[in-house]
């Protein structure tokens, strides 16, 4: 199937370009968002005649796009979300979190423009793309923690194993420094045992 295209759409070509597509796609994609229209003669007229304004049009938004790549790109954005200890979610982070922390901190986006090519199953940061405009395109990182003090501490470069880790090392030194201590407070009182025997028995050789 033949269509025009309405803007430039990634891998397929540019404004104005007549392109051939699978008419699914065609279909459920291209002609419902507006990016594209049928291939025909009076299209392809009508499209030469708004061609000019079209294109105005694109530039526009782009500029307006660029704007907020400018202040949105290398954002991140914390993600509070319940997980195991190994640090696997329960669920996972879907575009429309994404899209809904960037706009609480002041960001207006939509998540169809919002693209999450690994899915995010895990703690820890993670990049996302955000498609601006088909010419315009930024990423950011969701910092995905239990608690903002977790989120702080995976801001600082520490994964939530390292973090595991460290845990586990403090509570085994603290659980031997406890065994230091008893072992020491024995050891205190075995000698405080034969001081207190030696000295009956230099009373008892005096009677």
């Amino acid at each position: 199937m033949q269509v025009i295209l309405l803007e430039r759409v990634a891998k397929l070509g540019q404004m104005g370009d007549v392109v051939d597509v699978k008419p699914g796609y065609a279909r459920n994609y291209l002609l419902l968002q507006g990016k594209a229209l049928t291939a025909s003669k009076e299209n392809i007229a009508s499209f030469e005649n708004q061609k000019a304004q079209l294109e105005a049009q694109n530039l526009e938004t782009k500029k307006e796009a660029e704007a907020l790549a400018d202040r949105l790109g290398g954002q991140q954005f914390i993600v509070i979300r319940q997980a195991s200890d190994g640090g696997n979610l329960y669920g996972s982070v879907t575009t429309r979190d994404a899209a809904d922390v960037a706009t609480e901190e002041g960001f207006t986006i939509d998540r169809k423009q919002v693209i999450i090519r690994t899915p995010i199953k895990v703690l820890g940061l993670h990049e996302v793309e955000v498609h601006l405009h088909p010419e315009v395109m930024v990423t950011i990182e969701l910092n995905v923690a239990r608690s903002p003090e977790e989120a702080e501490l995976q801001a600082s470069g520490k994964s939530i194993q390292e973090l595991a880790a460290e845990e586990e090392a403090q509570a085994e030194f603290e659980i031997s420094e406890l065994f230091d201590d008893i072992g020491a407070a024995a050891s205190d009182d075995e000698e405080l045992a034969p001081a207190a025997s030696s000295e009956g028995e230099e009373e008892r050789s005096e009677d």
